[in-house]
């Protein structure tokens, strides 16, 4: 997603140590296992282990070679075809990852059962040069790409810890840390963590209406940090939005830019989450839709209801254009019920909200028609 602002902004590595999932304040040690993982130590947890698989098709991961691989990639290469299951012992994995379309029904398991101990990190971003010439672009600068259908990840961080400050003379600053694009892909217990363009919840054609599923996960970043065309829930999700030290005045950026299709019914939906900030009162707008030059016809969709909107959201205001062309007023934004300081109603021309009867349709079951993760428990 391009940045509102066209010259190179600061930024902090706060995000990769401050640990979310617990609490804004928890720490996440990127260069150490906990210590029930040391030598010793059962590194799987109760997922089993090299000795005691409880399928032929369970591979274990491991940096400090106690597994089947040490990293992930390895892992994914020889896990060709269907209905692998990955179990991922605490560290952090510094390395890009793809999950190819042929990949199908793919498990992803944190062993230690908490997504602060086990972390997928890189640094690269849209401006990143590519050895043959050119630049990464956004979608390249993803540190991990998920294809295929049928992708499940639990207690897992996915990062990208490239900072606008350390790289001043590169302006395509969007670095992506998870893009999705496969239909029932889940995520329970997750973090995502970034800055620009955090999570690409995407679909892999403009008439492929992939399907997303969230729940009890925390995103992070600034600019447009959760966008794409998918079909995705957030249910019991939380939000972060970060400071911007390098910019004089707000907007510092946007939670959600959703690039839903036209023909598709079904864009975001976010329900029972919080949306909170560690930047000024006021200093993000909720939204903005994404009408991409690829896709002139796409008519973005976010509902957000029973949401509690931190002080960070401007209330006034809570959405903007991202292109003149295609005015907010024209897609599909819409709450439901939200609460607390950034959900107050001023101006109710900016406020749009659904109605009982509408509201009754708008729900995960709505949204996910026959495919119900979370019946398969967190």
């Amino acid at each position: 997603m391009r940045s509102p602002h066209p010259h190179p902004s600061s930024s902090r590595r706060r995000f990769l140590l401050a640990g979310a999932g617990a609490g804004a304040g928890a720490a996440l040690a990127l260069s150490a296992a906990p210590s029930w993982a040391g030598p010793g130590r059962r590194p799987f947890g109760r997922f089993g282990s090299p000795a005691a698989r409880p399928t032929p098709r369970t591979l274990y991961v491991d940096p400090a070679g106690r597994g089947d691989h040490t990293t992930v990639s390895a892992a994914v290469s020889a896990a060709s075809g269907s209905g692998w299951t990955l179990v991922l012992a605490p560290g952090t994995y510094r390395e890009t990852v793809a999950v190819s379309a042929a990949r199908t029904g793919a498990t992803w398991i944190g062993a230690s059962e908490d997504p602060r101990d086990v972390v997928i990190v890189y640094d690269n971003a849209a401006g990143t040069p590519k050895p043959g010439g050119g630049t990464l672009g956004t979608s390249g600068s993803a540190t991990t790409t998920v294809q295929a259908d049928g992708f499940t990840a639990r207690w897992i961080t996915f990062a990208n810890d490239w900072l606008r400050a350390d790289h001043p003379g590169v302006t395509g600053t969007q670095a992506v840390a998870l893009k999705v694009q496969g239909d029932r892909s889940a995520f329970f217990h997750c973090r995502f963590l970034g800055h620009q363009d955090t999570l690409y919840a995407d679909s892999t054609t403009l008439t492929a209406f992939a399907r997303q599923y969230y729940a009890h996960c925390h995103v992070e970043g600034d600019v447009d940090f959760v966008f794409g065309r998918a079909t995705a829930v957030f249910e019991h999700c939380r939000f972060r939005t970060l400071d911007r030290t390098d910019l004089a005045s707000a907007p510092y950026g946007f939670v959600f830019a959703p690039s839903t299709a036209g023909a598709n019914p079904r864009g975001y939906l976010v329900t029972h989450g919080r949306v909170g900030s560690a930047a000024p009162d006021g200093a993000y707008k909720l939204a903005r839709p994404w009408v991409p030059s690829s896709d002139t016809t796409a008519r973005p969709m976010l509902t957000v209801r029973e949401t509690r909107l931190g002080a960070g959201i401007d209330a006034v205001a809570p959405y903007a254009d991202m292109s003149s062309a295609h005015p907010w007023q024209d897609q599909r934004f819409a709450e439901y019920r939200n609460t607390g300081p950034g959900a107050v109603i001023t101006v109710p021309a900016n406020r749009p909200q659904l109605t009982r009867v509408q509201a009754a349709s708008a729900t995960r079951e709505a949204y996910l028609g026959d495919w119900a993760p979370w019946a398969e428990g967190c």
